[in-house]
């Protein structure tokens, strides 16, 4: 290789801002979520003070993991880390309701336990909801690290701003995409490969709304693809398996894909040399 390469890269590693590793960040986070669901972790506590002081020790982390990276250099780190930990209470009783959702809507659920410790959509949601709760407050590449980790776990990506409300049931999940832009109701259920993306992608479209609307009680079935900032799914409506939407529906409105089929009548084969 070159004099002029290694120069190149030299010169790249003295320009880059800090960011503690993803590993020390997705390691806190999951703390965070272990504290709120002991049924993920084999750790429990003696007293209510020491888990007190374990809500105290993760909220310094966070201050001295916001601190260490460098495009929060100029935030108020103190607080943001602070306001996050008040909002856990309403985090916590907004992923309950997901956890309802996941339990009711799901046959094969023998019990909340078994969701919170096996199911794939309840670690999306619940790394979601964290990403969230820091984005809101203008916590920079942190609550990108958190979903993009889930989406490596999971297959399931979704992005940190996305508007998500309560009751949001995934079942199974791979191959979910949920876009920036998005905005999703209450009683929402999405299955595999469901798509909510951008019609076109343009760097000038950053910051425009490029991801649909889904109301409340909407359930959008495996494959299914809707596209558009403009396109609005109405509440209580149905979207079937492998449907491909760039346009809004009214309220209870049923979609379907309809597939060509052809059954064959007759079914003519040679089987060691004779017709049959």
């Amino acid at each position: 290789m070159s004099e002029e390469f290694y120069g190149q890269i030299f010169i790249k590693q003295q320009k880059l801002e800090y960011v503690p590793s993803n590993r020390e960040i997705t390691r806190w986070a999951l703390r965070v979520i272990h504290l709120l669901y002991p049924e993920q972790t084999a750790k429990t506590f003696s007293t209510v003070e020491e888990l007190k002081s374990e809500f105290v020790l993760l909220e310094a982390e966070l201050y001295h993991i916001m601190e260490a990276t460098s495009a929060c250099a100029d935030c108020d780190n103190k607080k943001r880390a602070a306001g996050f930990f008040e909002s856990l209470p309403l985090l916590y009783q907004v992923l309950n309701t997901d956890i309802q959702a996941i339990f009711n809507g799901d046959p094969a659920a023998r019990s909340e336990f078994e969701v919170i410790r096996t199911y794939p959509g309840f670690f999306a949601i619940s790394l979601y909801r964290l990403a969230h709760a820091l984005y809101t407050r203008d916590v920079p590449l942190i609550p990108r690290i958190l979903t993009e980790y889930a989406h490596s776990k999971t297959g399931i990506d979704i992005h940190p701003a996305a508007v998500i409300g309560d009751y949001f049931y995934i079942d199974h999940g791979t191959g979910i995409v949920i876009g920036e832009s998005c905005t999703i109701g209450a009683h929402v259920k999405l299955y595999q490969g469901v798509t909510l993306g951008a019609l076109s992608v343009d760097k000038s479209m950053a910051f425009t709304k490029r991801h649909p609307t889904v109301e409340n009680n909407v359930v959008i079935y495996s494959g299914a693809t809707i596209l558009g900032g403009e396109t609005v799914i109405g509440s209580n409506s149905v979207v079937g398996g492998n449907v491909w939407l760039t346009k809004s529906l009214p309220p209870n409105s049923r979609v379907y894909h309809t597939p060509s089929i052809r059954i064959l009548k007759k079914l003519t084969r040679r089987i060691f040399g004779e017709q049959k």
